[in-house]
């Protein structure tokens, strides 16, 4: 659903004035000036105008706001409920029962000018697919634009992003290349981690050296998009199922960056068999046992989860311990343990608030296989067989 001339609904609360518009002058009284009493395009308080009407609106007709997304809006009947997700002018809305959509669009439409764009099928650069068996989200469309404006439609694919022997580092001494170009490329693949998260390790390592780019830096960023022309139509697969359990990954590449020795901690969250969150980040700080990177890097992990945790409340779902699967037991100690270890005490405090949700069971920290840790896609180059097998666990698949 788009609301057409959104900001112009949006009623002014604050004196604002304006000079009279062009072809609209009073040449009896030309100093004159209007006070507005709605918004138009262009004013800062514009958007703000805009959602109060229309969160006052839907709350007068009995829907509820989201606590922590005030953009959510929920709707209940009984045993059906109806959400409706608000973005700036575009609304996006869901039913368990048809008829509250027909209600919800007949409601909208006798108040706002609007227009029905039907089934949800392309949102924000994201191209979505429902069937029977789940929902597919890819950006295969933007992939092929970007192949052909960056010119590497032609050439051989890989089986990776980042080959497993490369090294990546400042290169200092090495030939410098165009900065706005491999800015660009860079902007436009952070925008395809939206639904390729098997490219955000690769990406987030290229990102690093945007500002003395090297020959080096190119050829890495080239493979990326060489892997992107072997798998265009790859996507994100969101099975139909009634598993709801929420849990996440974490991981850390310890000393990962050559030229600080810095680790990198990676994570991805689940609801059920599906992946809805995931991030690759250099750590702040260096590290200094792998122990302690994966400490580190937990409580990224469990922040996001909270979050989640909490944001899914809105949505009637509740829980109450997360598991955080983790591949380093030492880690886990030191998460489980109350004791302030004479090993631990230079360990930054924000770092700790992880102990404290482990002890208040409201998080759970567990041990997992390394070769079932998922978050190693956002750590570090794996091989094309490990590669793959993660990606396929993550719900990356072909999209026909």
């Amino acid at each position: 659903m788009d609301v057409k001339s959104a900001f112009l609904n949006g009623i002014i609360q604050e004196e604002v004035y304006v000079k009279q518009p062009p072809g609209f002058e009073n040449f009896s009284r030309p100093n004159d000036v209007y006070r507005l009493k709605k918004a138009l395009y262009g004013l800062k308080q514009a958007p703000r105008a805009w959602y109060d009407r229309l969160s006052s609106f839907l709350l007068q007709n009995g829907f509820t706001r989201g606590k922590v997304d005030t953009t959510l809006f929920v709707f209940e009947k009984g045993q059906d409920c109806l959400l409706v997700q608000i973005y700036v002018d575009d609304i996006i809305f869901g039913a368990t029962n048809e008829s509250l959509c027909k209600k919800f669009s007949k409601l909208m439409q006798g108040k706002f000018e609007m227009s029905m764009m039907g089934e949800l099928n392309f949102f924000l650069g994201l191209q979505i697919k429902q069937c029977q068996e789940g929902i597919y989200i890819s950006q295969s469309k933007y992939t092929k634009e970007l192949l052909k404006k960056f010119g590497i439609e032609g050439g051989r694919t890989v089986s990776t992003p980042m080959a497993t022997n490369v090294k990546i580092d400042k290169d200092e001494k090495g030939k410098s290349v165009d900065e706005s170009k491999y800015r660009g490329m860079i902007g436009s693949l952070l925008y395809l981690t939206a639904s390729r998260s098997d490219i955000l390790r690769a990406v987030c390592l290229c990102a690093r050296f945007q500002s003395n780019p090297k020959e080096s830096h190119m050829s890495a960023v080239k493979r990326i998009f060489r892997y992107l022309k072997g798998t265009i139509q790859y996507g994100l697969f969101y099975p139909k199922n009634e598993n709801f359990s929420l849990k996440g990954y974490s991981d850390s590449d310890y000393a990962g960056n050559i030229d600080d020795r810095k680790s990198t901690s990676g994570s991805c969250q689940f609801l059920g068999d599906c992946l809805v969150s995931w991030f690759s980040k250099k750590q702040n700080c260096v590290s200094l046992s792998t122990a302690e990177a994966e400490y580190i890097s937990a409580p990224f992990c469990c922040t996001q989860l909270l979050w989640m945790k909490q944001t899914l409340a809105d949505y009637k779902c509740s829980f109450e311990s997360v598991p955080i699967f983790c591949d380093n037991i030492s880690a886990i100690n030191i998460a489980q343990n109350p004791v302030h270890h004479n090993r631990t005490k230079h360990i930054e405090i924000r770092h700790h608030f992880l102990r404290d949700y482990v002890s208040k069971r409201k998080i759970e920290i567990s041990f997992v296989q390394s070769q079932d840790q998922l978050a190693d896609i956002f750590t570090k180059p794996l091989s094309s067989e490990t590669f793959a097998s993660i990606r396929a666990r993550l719900g990356i698949m072909h999209i026909e």
